[in-house]
């Protein structure tokens, strides 16, 4: 709504004083996505993050060009010439989870790109013992919520995860994760399926 955008626009300028990128939620698709949802936004697509917490999964690419809203440089002639200027409403850009039909901590986020894929993992706090599955892939696991101690044949002694903990883990290797606490957990997995 325009009340919104002006309330948004008031909100930016008092954060970037003077910084002509403001003005650019006139220009794009303003979303607010609810926990769990997810979407995909393909190369040169333009985007702003502007509050929230979020997981950003991105395949390799020059996505360090902006514009404005920011204190970093600022390549505006770069950011023009490569963009995707094709229009699309926001609700295309949304990417519903398909659930894992063997585990059902799983949800799977499946862009229509081969470069990755994001598995989110919610444990209930009535499993003690749980098993991250061995996959073809190197994938890194992000503790978002919840601690567990975690094991495995690769690991040379037991990992504490808890938020913000960050594992690596090695093509066709699995994690069993030992909950002591009544709390569940959340994480996300980050992986190419092959």
């Amino acid at each position: 709504t325009s009340a919104s955008c002006g309330e948004l626009l008031l909100k930016l300028h008092s954060q970037y004083p003077g910084d002509i990128g403001c003005f650019v939620i006139y220009f794009l698709n303003q979303m607010k996505l609810q926990p769990g949802e997810c979407m995909f936004l393909g190369a040169n697509e333009p985007h702003a993050y502007l509050y929230g917490d979020c997981i950003e999964c991105m395949a390799c690419s020059d996505n360090t060009v902006r514009a404005g809203l920011t204190p970093k440089y600022i390549d505006v002639l770069t950011l023009c010439e490569m963009l995707n200027y094709t229009p699309a409403p926001a609700s295309s850009k949304l990417m519903p989870p398909i659930q894992s039909r063997l585990d059902p901590c799983i949800s799977l986020y499946d862009p229509p790109i081969p470069d990755f894929a994001v598995m989110r993992i919610e444990i209930p706090s009535s499993i003690k013992l749980y098993l991250i599955s061995a996959i073809d892939s190197a994938s890194i696991l992000l503790t978002v919520q919840g601690s567990a101690v975690g094991t495995s044949t690769a690991a040379a002694s037991e990992m504490i995860l808890r938020p913000g903990t960050v594992l690596f883990i090695s093509a066709n290797e699995s994690l069993s994760l030992h909950f002591n606490s009544a709390e569940g957990m959340v994480l996300f997995r980050a992986c190419c399926l092959l």
